[in-house]
């Protein structure tokens, strides 16, 4: 009978069902992202617009939700990437403004094919709230059209394939250790 080191096994076996359990986690974290999605997806869009929370949590709260607020200060504007309400390729401008409570939260005020930024007027806006707590306006503002209102369905739910990778690594682990232990043996002989 050939001996099997009992210290670096028990090291493999609690590293793989570490691994397996992290993949089981991930169907779970699959499952809840899917039902997050659902629940932003649910949300009227043609809502009234609420006012947005000074709360610390007011993301969580306002996501793919409609909100309004007054722009006391335009701090930076700057153009980046971005897509038209009708799928066009250009530039979205965006501002970062102080709110009349304690936030500073960056507005994409619309989109155009000129990366030059607009003239913007501070005041009081309108919009839909993005994942990353970006402020799309609806209408669009400074004369710019309209972006591509944030869609729940762009939220990433990859948990699926990060529990694939973990059950590969406990496989890729269990086949490196057996082969460790092949070629020991066979140097033992």
């Amino acid at each position: 009978m050939r001996a099997i080191p009992i210290i670096p096994t028990l090291f493999v076996v609690a590293a793989m069902a570490v691994m397996v359990w992290l993949g089981i986690w991930q169907f779970g974290r699959a499952d809840e992202k899917a039902e997050l999605i659902a629940r932003f997806e649910a949300i009227p869009q043609d809502a009234p617009a609420q006012p947005l929370s000074d709360s610390d949590d007011w993301l969580d709260q306002q996501m793919f939700r409609r909100v309004t607020f007054r722009c006391e200060a335009a701090d930076a504007m700057r153009t980046t990437a971005g897509t038209a309400a009708n799928g066009a390729k250009g530039f979205a401008h965006i501002a970062q403004c102080s709110t009349d409570g304690s936030h500073t939260v960056e507005v994409g005020l619309g989109w155009s094919r000129d990366p030059k930024a607009p003239d913007f007027n501070i005041g009081v806006i309108e919009g839909i709230v993005d994942a990353r707590g970006k402020i799309i306006a609806d209408p669009a503002l400074a004369d710019l059209y309209p972006l591509a209102a944030p869609d729940p369905k762009d939220l990433p739910n990859n948990h699926l394939a990060y529990a694939g990778q973990w059950f590969f690594f406990a496989l890729t682990a269990l086949l490196i250790y057996g082969f460790t232990l092949r070629s020991r043996w066979r140097k033992r002989g």
